[in-house]
Parts: C-alpha cells; sequence; structure tokens
C-alpha cells in the first residue's frame, strides 16, 4: 500500500488565511484499476485563484490545485510508467487517478507534458501551463492588442503579469507595468523590457501613468483590481479593452471594506471602453495551442520567466499565504 500526505481545508479562509485553515493528513491509497495512474507529485503550484475558490467546496476536502507529478505506476497505455503528467489532483503528495475523469469539474483534463526536456517540469505549472495560457488566451482574445498601442498590465511581476508584458512586447505594443517593489520594477524594465514600470507603493498611479503613458492607455490587463484599476480606467482612450483576469487586491479583505470610490460607468460611456472578465478554462479546447506558442518564444529567446521556488511538501501553506501578499517574482512553485 502506497501511503499518501496531503492537505485538507480544515476551515474556510476568512481575510488572509491562516496556518490552522489548513490541515496535513496521511491516507492509505488503493490497488489500481483498470484505466488509473498513480502519480507521484515533484512539483506543486500555488496561485491566486485558490484563495476565492475554496469557498465553493466543503471543509475537509483536499486542498484544490495543480501538479506536475511522474507516472510510477499505470493501468492504461495511454499514460506510461515514467512519463510525467500534469493535472489538477490538489494538494497531495500521491494520487490514484482515473484517466478517463476531469480531477475538478470544468478544469482541464490531465495531460502527459509535452517535449521541452531542456527546460524545468516546473514551467507546466507557470509559462508552460494554466499561468501562461491565461496570459495568453485572456490578453490576446479580450484585449486584442495593435501594434503601437500601449498597454498597461498590474500584477505586473507575478505569474500571469509578467508574461502578459512580455506578449505584448511580441505584438508590437509598448508596456507599462505596476508591480510592489522595486526590486520587481527592476526586473521587469531590465530583463523582461516593459517600457516603463512603477511601484506602486510608492510612486502615485495617477502621476505615472501622465509620464508613462501621455498618450493614454488602449489595452488594460488588470489582475489586480481596486482603486488602481479605477485609475487606470480614467486614462484609457476611447474604445480601449479591458481584460479583468483577477482582483487580488480584494481576495482577503472584508466586502464591508472594498473601496467605494470605484465608479467606473464614466469612463465605460463617454469612452466606449470594453470590459470582460474570463476565467482560463473557456479556453480547454485549445489549450495545447497557448503551451506549444508559449515554448515556441522562449525557444527564440522572446519569453523569460523566473520562478520562486519553496522546498518541501510541508511549506506548502506558507509558500500559498506569501504568494497572496506578493513575496514570489515570477511563478510560485514548491519543489518536492
Amino acid at each position: 500500500m502506497v501511503k499518501a500526505q496531503k492537505w485538507i481545508l480544515a476551515k474556510h479562509f476568512s481575510g488572509e488565511p491562516k496556518e490552522d485553515d489548513l490541515k496535513l493528513e496521511e491516507e492509505e491509497l488503493p490497488e489500481l484499476k483498470d484505466g488509473e495512474i498513480l502519480v507521484e507529485a515533484v512539483f506543486w503550484s500555488v496561485d491566486p485563484y485558490m484563495r476565492p475558490y475554496t469557498a465553493r467546496f466543503p471543509v475537509g476536502i483536499t486542498m484544490i490545485g495543480s501538479q506536475v507529478g511522474k507516472i510510477v505506476e499505470s493501468k492504461t497505455k495511454d499514460f506510461p510508467e515514467g512519463r510525467y503528467i500534469v493535472g489538477y489532483f490538489g494538494w497531495r503528495t500521491h494520487t490514484v487517478h482515473d484517466t478517463t475523469k476531469e480531477p475538478l469539474p470544468g478544469f482541464p483534463k490531465a495531460h502527459l507534458l509535452p517535449d521541452f526536456k531542456e527546460l524545468p517540469y516546473s514551467l507546466a505549472l507557470g509559462v508552460l501551463g494554466m499561468p501562461g495560457n491565461t496570459a495568453y488566451f485572456g490578453f490576446l482574445e479580450i484585449c486584442e492588442p495593435k501594434e503601437g498601442e500601449t498597454v498597461v498590465v498590474t500584477g505586473a511581476a507575478g505569474a500571469v503579469g509578467s508574461i502578459v508584458g512580455q506578449i505584448a512586447k511580441i505584438k508590437g505594443c509598448r508596456v507599462i507595468g505596476f508591480a510592489g517593489s522595486d526590486e520587481k520594477v527592476k526586473w521587469l524594465t531590465e530583463e523582461l523590457g516593459f517600457d516603463a514600470a512603477y511601484n506602486y507603493k510608492t510612486k502615485d498611479v495617477n502621476e505615472a501613468l501622465k509620464e508613462g503613458a501621455p498618450k493614454g492607455v488602449d489595452c488594460y490587463f488588470d489582475n489586480v483590481g481596486g482603486d488602481i484599476s479605477s485609475t487606470v480606467l480614467n486614462h484609457m482612450n476611447t474604445r480601449g479593452r479591458i481584460s479583468v483576469c483577477g482582483s487580488i487586491s480584494s481576495y482577503n479583505a472584508d466586502p464591508a471594506n472594498y473601496p467605494r470610490a470605484a465608479i467606473v460607468q464614466p469612463s465605460m460611456v463617454f469612452k466606449e471602453l470594453r470590459m470582460e472578465g474570463f476565467i482560463v478554462h473557456r479556453w480547454t479546447d485549445r489549450w495545447m495551442e497557448g503551451i506549444h506558442t508559449n515554448l515556441k518564444w522562449i525557444r527564440e529567446g522572446k519569453l523569460k520567466y523566473r520562478e520562486t521556488v519553496t522546498e518541501g511538501f510541508k511549506n506548502m501553506p506558507k509558500a500559498f499565504m506569501g504568494m497572496l501578499k506578493g513575496e514570489n517574482t515570477g511563478k510560485a512553485i514548491i519543489k518536492a
């Protein structure tokens, strides 16, 4: 019998997640049946969506999330032993997975890693996985950028925002990023090629946009929400496009304390703006398109990435809470 460790949701989060909201447990796994595989995790992902999504599930579930694992035993020829796989198996060390079913309704089915052996397998949880596809589809399909346009990205040094900005540069746009530290700002401008970047904690956003986007903003990729987004909308050009990916500024907040100054209607009406929220899994049928395109750009030297790696499965809650506070640059990864 194989024993697995797993983190379960002991309590629904209230405000910032806390250590005792999650509990580490152990379980014995059953023998494999036909069509099943046994997966041993090598990398896990922590992502902002996990914070609001857990409210949909009952207490006691295995904490949700994706992982890269090695197939150590298989009862199906489509998933041979020794291959690596990406799946939404949650925060657990070992998983018995029925390959004919989805781990979570609406999420992509588990799939074998494509051939990128010269690169870390952990990228399948970042630029070559869900965050990379979020950037690829969420920006290109909703913002429809045109060469020469000005693009603003909030959360620009995160797993998604850092890729959005680089894709915008590939498409010939001027790119302005907002991040939460001077070190992140330096990374965006000196390594990723952003035309300008600002620390929103020390630089007034309105003044930053006057300086960095004097001709206005055509496309806004919003990872943050809140007051920053209200300010960006006031700088949008006529018929600008806004892709709403996330609202991390409010995930830990009490709804009673949400910003009240965020009045979007005047900008939306008089500038004829188009704002659309999205969940990346609407493009599940094109999933590999995004992965292969981002892989091509990496190999061509057009797309760079960074990972903030935490060692050890037992440190997953710490990595999760740190990510929500913006302690990571690029993708937050946990290594077995």
